[in-house]
């Protein structure tokens, strides 16, 4: 990078960096691979106190993020947000190797071109043991990556879990209800998967959603058989807030749902 050009992108940072430090939002300002090997490079003590990086929006590559993983002035990073850009499997690879995740607390990884492998690199990576929040929505995980993550090893520390879009189907799904995985999860995102009465079964009877307080089932293929399962389970006992809006579940099931215990201690229920 020039000398001209770097004191620029100097400029903007310290222009896009908050009061108090913490955060850095470069969202939608064509970073690339120069810039961020200046911000890799960087040893500025205002990049210290940073725990939330911006770079939303900005085009980012495989290549980008392997430059990316050898940044060195953010210590107290936390949360990284990456969505809508053009990371594949290879980037997450370098991500999820680097000494970067190793403070992650949200991963925001939406709308990019992660597939089965990117999930299972996730899923498997040592570095992101402290993940606790993670957004995978808008990416061709399949069900082969929804199983990749329900195998994992390392996502100990998890809470969220974002998985809208991924076309898990009711493979994918059922391969999330039967892991212990979900015992730690609160709050399970599983929107606009062409989940069918199969998932919501599984999903009904899995012995680890006694924790989960927020399932959103938005835009799936759910019928009655689903919709009742659903209605019926034992195991949703924490559950607060149900989105359901979107399914193919007829009106008197509809009336059976919201008339059930379950919908008695929720404090949100959204269905059509």
């Amino acid at each position: 990078m020039v000398e001209l050009a770097k004191s620029k992108f100097e400029d903007l940072v310290l222009s896009r960096l908050s009061a108090d430090g913490k955060c850095l939002d470069l969202d939608e300002k064509q970073i690339g691979a120069e810039e961020l090997k200046f911000l890799a490079e960087s040893e500025d003590e205002a990049m210290a106190g940073v725990e939330q990086l911006y770079l939303s929006h900005n085009h980012l590559a495989d290549g980008d993020l392997a430059v990316l993983a050898h940044l060195r002035g953010f210590p107290r990073l936390t949360s990284l947000y990456l969505n809508h850009n053009a990371i594949g499997d290879e980037g997450v690879r370098s991500l999820a190797t680097s000494k970067l995740a190793g403070n992650l607390k949200r991963l925001m990884l939406e709308a990019n071109n992660v597939g089965p492998e990117g999930a299972r690199l996730i899923a498997e990576s040592e570095n992101l043991n402290r993940l606790e929040i993670l957004y995978l929505d808008s990416n061709p995980l399949g069900a082969e990556g929804a199983r990749a993550l329900a195998e994992s090893p390392g996502l100990g520390a998890l809470s969220d879990l974002h998985l809208d879009s991924t076309g898990m189907g009711d493979a994918g799904t059922r391969a999330l209800a039967e892991s212990p995985l979900l015992a730690r999860v609160r709050r399970l995102y599983l929107c606009s998967n062409e989940i069918g009465d199969e998932g919501a079964i599984a999903l009904a009877k899995s012995p680890h959603l006694g924790g989960l307080i927020v399932l959103s089932l938005w835009r799936n293929e759910i019928r009655d058989a689903g919709g009742r399962a659903l209605a019926e389970s034992t195991t949703l006992g924490k559950l607060e807030r149900l989105y359901m809006s979107l399914n193919l579940i007829d009106r008197p099931v509809r009336k059976i749902i919201r008339g059930s215990e379950l919908a008695k201690r929720l404090k949100t229920l959204v269905m059509d």
